[in-house]
């Protein structure tokens, strides 16, 4: 028996594909995955190299739609016209920027759009104008930033040459004299405290040693603050007259500054005099009946002659409304056997057991 095929209903199927098929494309493109579209047209005075139909368009680096169009102005022969077709939320404005980017290391080609600063509504955006150096390739901005240079160069050909020929002549300077440089780099090392330091080592004054029982002490209680002294002598290196440099003392360091280290060993002094009546340093001096207060004169080694450690102090007695009871200037000179630095520490401390004792008794006397 001979199978009729059933004609209407395959074409009834068909038709309904058909159907189908541009419903999805209708629902595609207004109401489903890609929304409402807007349509714009976009002028670019000037190449769009490797712009397609299809390109991506970016609204602040976001995908947001794709080129449908592009063809050449027929009244312009420089300009290209393209229309883009983008969500139809897209903020475009009048003044939306318009450029071209290229993505990837193939470069390819996308539409960039930037968003402008006028309120939405602000006018019917007809068409977008780009930039006119959109479509600048990077290879040709690297061909003309190479031109600029090249101008750059050839215009200034004659000041270059000098240019080299100075440093040609410097340099030929630099090499004449570089026995004469090594030596001032040595001299700039040794001034700024560079190259190889001298190792450092601390030297301390004496006090005096306690003399058992004191022959008059002190009534009241007696303060000594740190003395004041010139910038100069606020120092731990051993100090000249006049000002030269001696290798043997590069490494040289009291144990404190002049004034504290004269400070300290005086209290140490009277305290091993009389420590029942044990002096007070400055940050007691609220409590003292009495202060000594002392400013440094000279704390060196003097050279002119016959070298001698010299100190010079000049010492008042204060009471607490801040009469001032007695007041003397103390100086000492002790020569040395060698100028070195032991022998120098020996020659100072000698000069300054003379002075502590003449202190104490004039302190004890004028109490």
């Amino acid at each position: 028996m001979e199978t009729r095929a059933p004609f209407v209903t395959i074409g009834a199927f068909v038709l309904a594909a058909i159907v189908a098929v541009f419903g999805f494309v209708y629902w595609l493109n207004n109401t489903g995955g890609l929304g409402p579209r807007a349509t714009y047209h976009v002028q670019f005075e000037g190449s769009v190299p490797g712009l397609l139909v299809g390109a991506a368009v970016l609204f602040n680096g976001i995908r947001v739609g794709e080129v449908t169009e592009l063809g050449l102005a027929p009244d312009n022969a420089r300009r290209v016209n393209a229309t883009i077709s983008v969500v139809a939320t897209t903020p475009i404005r009048t003044d939306t920027k318009v450029g071209l980017e290229f993505q990837g290391l193939t470069g390819v080609p996308v539409i960039a759009l930037e968003g402008g600063l006028l309120p939405a509504g602000s006018g019917k955006v007809a068409t977008l104008i780009a930039a006119p150096d959109a479509g600048l390739s990077m290879t040709q901005a690297a061909r003309d930033a190479l031109r600029r240079v090249d101008t750059i160069l050839a215009e200034n050909a004659d000041p270059l040459k000098d240019t080299i020929a100075n440093l040609r002549t410097f340099s030929d300077g630099l090499a004449r004299n570089t026995g004469k440089l090594d030596g001032i780099v040595a001299g700039l090392e040794k001034l700024t405290g560079g190259g190889a330091a001298a190792p450092k080592i601390t030297y301390d004054l004496r006090a005096l040693p306690s003399s058992g029982s004191p022959g008059k002490t002190l009534k009241g209680q007696l303060a000594i603050p740190e003395p004041t002294a010139v910038a100069m002598l606020e120092t731990q290196r051993m100090l000249f007259s006049p000002v030269k440099d001696y290798p043997d003392f590069d490494g040289f360091l009291w144990a404190d500054s002049i004034p504290k280290l004269l400070q300290a060993r005086l209290i140490d002094s009277f305290e091993n005099y009389d420590i029942a009546h044990a002096p007070l340093r400055s940050a007691d001096t609220g409590q003292a009946d009495y202060q000594l207060l002392i400013d440094v004169r000279r704390f060196r080694i003097a050279t002119e002659a016959e070298p001698a450690a010299e100190i010079g102090l000049s010492a008042r007695l204060v009471d607490k409304n801040g009469k001032i009871i007695a007041a003397r200037l103390f100086e000492a000179s002790q020569k040395l056997d060698r100028l070195e630095p032991q022998a120098a520490v020996d020659a100072f401390n000698k000069a300054f057991g003379q002075i502590a004792t003449d202190m104490i008794g004039w302190t004890v006397m004028a109490f």
